[in-house]
């Protein structure tokens, strides 16, 4: 990947965005009628009010991040859009890989068949996950590291979750994205519709509050064991382990609404724009009571707001890039608009990325 101080120079005065997105789901769905079939003492009425979730995809017992992941990167090829010679950089964001060691990064790299002088990594990041890989995959680019970059966002939280933690369980969903990142030129923009320039990122983090959302148990601080394993109920009667996810709710909606409004502004501060400029906001998919809120907060308009939850629950690291994607294929992202894509989650963290047409 060594260039030449001419193509170095080339390259940061290349804009650099998203070339196209692909995504991928498991085969199985569950249905809010599935689990108040198996939990009568569910209000599922009121979970539907809270979550905004109707039903979600969940992973087979074999099927692993890794494999919808690459679902989603055979979709990008058979669209033409990821050619594997082209390829210099896997960046694969995920907390459930398949493997404490290697990474899911080499696996998919060997299962793609690419080239060894490809540079492959993982990132352990969850919902701000795919802005912050698309900030990394920026860099690259600008830098002359890299001139075209996958990014794969993957997570099956179903192997977090208890299945008696109703808090969780009607929330989350299972799914992969496959993202590829490229530089280009003015022209090059405005003959692809496709395309979309990433202007600015930022990125923030808050880890005093790193305990508002954790799996415990299962790491080198705490390996698994019988005492990890024994059940707890909260004081909302959801039940768990030290082994499964555990989420300080109402803590990590005031963190959304305290934070993510005004990092929002920021970034449209920062770069002379008000929020009625914006054509689209595609926030991660956390809940419809998170996004609800941010949105009164930013004084958004319902034409404004990508909502997509209702039959994919929280894809975690997936969520933005799936949101982005089906709302382009519904036609819902104006192309003479600013876009912005907003991630916040686990960490705790966030991350803002404005796309200019």
């Amino acid at each position: 990947m060594h260039r030449s101080t001419d193509s170095l120079e080339r390259a940061l005065a290349t804009k650099v965005g998203i070339e196209a997105i692909a995504y991928a789901l498991p085969e199985r769905v569950i249905t809010n009628d599935d689990l108040a079939r198996e939990n009568p003492a569910w209000d599922m009425v009121r979970l539907l009010d809270r979550t905004g979730v109707e039903e979600r995809r969940i992973a087979a017992a074999d099927e692993t991040a890794l494999d919808l992941g690459y679902r989603a990167c055979l979709a990008l090829e058979q669209r033409g859009k990821l050619v594997r010679s082209e390829i210099d950089t896997i960046i694969f964001c995920t907390e459930t890989p398949d493997h404490p060691i290697p990474p899911n990064s080499c696996i998919l790299h060997q299962r793609l068949g690419l080239s060894p002088h490809v540079m492959a990594f993982d990132i352990t990041l969850a919902c701000s996950g795919f802005v912050y890989s698309l900030g990394i995959a920026r860099g690259l680019v600008q830098s002359g590291t890299s001139r075209r970059v996958l990014i794969v966002t993957a997570d099956t939280y179903s192997r977090l979750i208890h299945p008696a933690d109703r808090s969780s369980r009607c929330l989350f969903g299972d799914g992969a994205a496959a993202t590829i990142v490229s530089g280009f030129t003015d022209d090059q923009l405005k003959t692809a519709d496709d395309r979309l320039n990433v202007a600015d990122i930022s990125f923030g983090t808050s880890g005093a509050q790193y305990d508002r959302f954790i799996v415990r148990a299962g790491g080198t601080r705490l390996p698994r064991s019988t005492e990890t394993a024994k059940e707890v109920s909260d004081r909302s009667g959801n039940i768990r382990t030290a082994e499964h996810i555990e989420m300080d709710g109402l803590g990590v909606l005031s963190f959304f609404n305290t934070t993510i409004p005004k990092a929002v502004r920021e970034l449209l501060n920062r770069n002379n724009l008000r929020v009625e400029d914006v054509g689209s906001f595609v926030f991660h998919q956390a809940s419809k009571v998170a996004i609800d809120g941010i949105a009164r907060s930013l004084g958004l308009n319902a034409d404004q707001l990508i909502f997509d939850m209702r039959t994919l629950g929280n894809t975690v690291s997936a969520s933005v890039p799936i949101a982005l994607q089906r709302a382009q294929e519904a036609e819902k992202i104006r192309k003479d608009r600013p876009v912005v894509l907003c991630g916040f989650g686990v960490g705790l963290s966030w991350a803002s990325a404005l796309i200019n047409p």
